[in-house]
């Protein structure tokens, strides 16, 4: 793709003002949102993407349009992931439920920055040096295996990191919430509220998704205009999503396997588009390795969308009978 400036200049504009009318939002009225607004909000978001992957269809050909739909895909399904920890962490500091859209606001913000410094650093090794899929490869097939070992987390083993703990020791943290506020007056000192130990845990957990979700996308497309635009998307509404699953997430109890099913496809495909074009010395004497074959988009979107169905459809049909069974259960 040969993205000119100022489409760069007018996506960023763009994507800035539907974030600000976010802000705006929460800003002027704090409030835990309903199923309904979460909904539209939800539905808008995921018409918006489409809307912008047909745009792309038109302006670069079904192939990009095929990249972005599945980067897409791929990085909301990581992003729905991230909702796991965030309820857990809302549980953990026992943020009100009207104030927790700003924190998830934040968080996303926090995110995108995250996210969009990674995408540079990662477009920049790509174009210098090739080998650094086998590295991208490795890496997912690992957060694969170990995604498939531990499952979901639950707030039994959420465990506060270093950052977390150094702040709560070194900064004077009043005992309850201002509102949304970071600071507040208590006997005449100004005190951080529990609020700023909440974005610290928010960020450091986008910190880590971000080390993941990355080599995820670079695995799909390596334009640097798509892994944007797809991380961006993946992003927006996460925050009205949150409140529309509710209590849903807990009822996906194999999305984790469906997760570390895909990152491994992703895994093995960034290694095997590394051997096709190898030029490590000490692999295959630095040729390229002929047999190593390329794993074409729509193989990779049809893999993908399969693989989140039949997780999805598995965890509800689990969760139904569970639930019929300890009904059945307490009536005996």
């Amino acid at each position: 793709m040969d993205v000119s400036g100022l489409v760069w200049a007018g996506t960023l504009v763009a994507l800035t003002a539907i974030l600000l009318v976010d802000l705006l939002i929460i800003g002027r009225r704090p409030h835990e949102p309903s199923v309904r607004e979460s909904s539209l909000w939800v539905g808008f978001y995921v018409a918006l993407a489409l809307v912008f992957g047909a745009g792309v269809w038109l302006a670069s050909g079904p192939s990009a349009a095929g990249q972005f739909y599945t980067g897409w895909l791929t990085e909301y399904s990581l992003s729905v992931d991230n909702l796991f920890v965030f309820v857990i962490i809302m549980a953990r500091f026992a943020v009100p439920r009207q104030y927790q859209q700003k924190v998830l606001l934040v968080g996303i913000v926090l995110a995108l920055v995250m996210r969009g410094g990674f995408i540079a650093a990662g477009a920049a090794l790509i174009s210098q040096f090739s080998w650094v899929f086998y590295i991208f490869g490795a890496f997912l097939i690992y957060t694969a295996i170990n995604l498939a070992r531990q499952g979901e987390p639950d707030e039994d083993e959420f465990t506060e990191n270093v950052l977390i703990r150094w702040s709560r020791k070194a900064l004077p943290i009043s005992k309850d919430y201002d509102g949304a506020k970071l600071t507040t007056h208590e006997n005449g000192r100004r005190l951080f509220t529990p609020m700023l130990i909440v974005m610290i845990a928010i960020g450091t957990t986008d910190l880590i998704f971000a080390l993941d979700s990355i080599p995820a996308i670079f695995g799909i497309t390596q334009e640097p205009y798509l892994v944007f635009t797809a991380n961006v998307f993946a992003l927006m509404g996460l925050r009205q999503l949150y409140f529309l699953l509710g209590g849903l997430l807990d009822r996906l109890i194999y999305l984790s396997y469906g997760l570390a099913v895909v990152l491994g496809f992703i895994g093995v495909k960034l290694v095997l588009e590394a051997l096709a074009d190898n030029n490590l010395p000490f692999i295959n004497n630095g040729e390229h390795v002929g047999w190593a074959p390329h794993i074409p988009i729509w193989l990779s979107l049809t893999v993908i969308l399969g693989t989140l169905l039949v997780a999805t459809i598995a965890s509800l049909v689990k969760s139904s009978r569970d639930r019929r069974r300890m009904l059945a259960e307490a009536r005996r």
